[in-house]
């Protein structure tokens, strides 16, 4: 049934949307903490390894999806507006916790498993209000709620960076932290879900066409029992894992390989954030113009062009050719956290939304652990971070195979 707009418009609702992501995005900004924390924590007598200072982000990442599966039942049974608000008031504790660690272990807890938990309760709730209310232009919609969460970085580094200059690291984490409270329980107020039939006025929904919309809705039950999910989350995975390798290493490429300075290095990081978030509303319009199956494999298709490119043509000096391949690396995962959101509204309906994306949601938290670990553990077996590059562009033409086979819309359920 047609309704009346909600105050203020329901593109009021994507850029509310748009603003919480933006807070809870700002785990993508930990590079920025990693040297002031070493040499916090080092001045205060401790040994603290690279690893052990890159543990607190890759915990936050895991509880992050991890939570997304349970929190999903919640959104439905008491609404986004209270979900999110608490978690971004959890969000935020986690950082205020975090500005009184002792030692590097303790962000673990604090700022990982705290912080994280918060962000993941409360991802879902900007997501699923977006998908609900924008049937005819859905993948758009969140393309441009999530947009915030990639962009973050390109914001809260630099703010991160003039704080912890001014102020210290620890004050940077409580005034971070103070700051994602107010303004998350401010923006998450006015979330709502529309009416259960809504549709915008005037629009009527498509005639379903191959690869498309489905006519039902399915239960997570009824997803988990169908190929189409598992298609999506082994996409979902690899996309997350092919860029999060490359993305991982941007800047020791830049200076290690390229021989760039330190310092166009980092503000090439922030400039990649760009395509990062950018990337979501492009490919979250190209879902829905053109399938998910055809989406994700024009993503795995620019991602193995880019890699094939840093492999084989990277050297000193080609410092164009490394930011239009990174840039497309960064732009491509960025475009994974619209294709799969869009897509499991596209192939499961919206009545179980929070709960089944949560599902699909694990395919990233994968990806995040796996995709710096492999990177990691292939720059010290070969002794270069290039010897990531024929993995990555390995990855996506799996990721085409797949999308081929299984990303195609399921048969009903009975």
């Amino acid at each position: 049934m047609a309704e009346k707009q909600p105050p203020g418009g329901r593109w009021l609702y994507v850029i509310l949307g748009t603003i919480i992501m933006l807070c809870l995005g700002s785990v993508y900004s930990w590079s920025v903490f990693v040297k002031p924390l070493t040499d916090y924590f080092t001045a205060m007598g401790q040994t603290v390894s690279a690893n052990d200072v890159l543990l607190p982000f890759s915990i936050f990442l895991a509880t992050f999806s991890v939570a997304m599966v349970f929190t999903g039942k919640y959104i439905e049974k008491f609404g986004p507006r209270k979900v999110a608000m608490a978690g971004g008031v959890i969000c935020g504790l986690g950082w205020l916790l975090a500005s009184t660690a002792s030692s590097v272990q303790m962000l673990i807890p604090t700022y990982g498993i705290i912080g994280g938990l918060g962000v993941g309760i409360a991802y879902g709730c900007p997501v699923a209000v977006s998908a609900r209310w924008f049937p005819d232009k859905r993948g758009l919609a969140v393309g441009l709620t999530v947009l915030g969460f990639g962009f973050s970085a390109f914001i809260t580094a630099n703010i991160a960076t003039y704080l912890i200059g001014a102020y210290g690291v620890m004050n940077t984490f409580r005034f971070f932290g103070l700051a994602f409270i107010v303004l998350i329980v401010l923006m998450a107020l006015p979330l709502t879900f529309p009416p259960a039939g809504y549709k915008p006025a005037g629009w009527s929904p498509p005639a379903p066409k191959a690869g498309t919309h489905v006519t039902v809705d399915f239960r997570r039950e009824q997803m988990l029992k169908s190929m189409t999910f598992y298609g999506l989350w082994l996409c979902y995975f690899i996309g997350c894992t092919a860029g999060l390798m490359a993305i991982g290493i941007s800047k020791p490429v830049g200076q290690e390989v390229i021989m760039i300075e330190s310092a166009l290095a980092s503000a090439l990081v922030g400039f990649f954030a760009v395509f990062n978030g950018g990337g979501r509303p492009i490919f979250g319009t190209l879902t829905d113009k053109l399938t998910p199956r055809n989406a994700a494999v024009v993503s795995f298709v620019l991602i193995a062009l880019a890699s094939v490119i840093m492999w084989q043509m990277a050297a000193p000096g080609a410092t164009t050719l490394y930011i239009v391949a990174f840039a497309i690396l960064w732009m491509c995962l960025g475009g994974w956290l619209a294709i799969a959101p869009t897509a499991t509204a596209s192939f499961f309906g919206t009545a179980d939304y929070p709960r089944n994306y949560g599902m699909v949601f694990l395919a990233y938290g994968a990806g995040a652990i796996v995709g710096p670990q492999l990177a990691g553990a292939i720059k010290t077996a070969s002794g270069s971070y290039m010897g990531v590059f024929p993995y990555v562009a390995g990855l996506a033409v799996i990721g085409i195979v797949i999308a081929f086979i299984m990303l195609k819309p399921p048969k009903p359920p009975v």
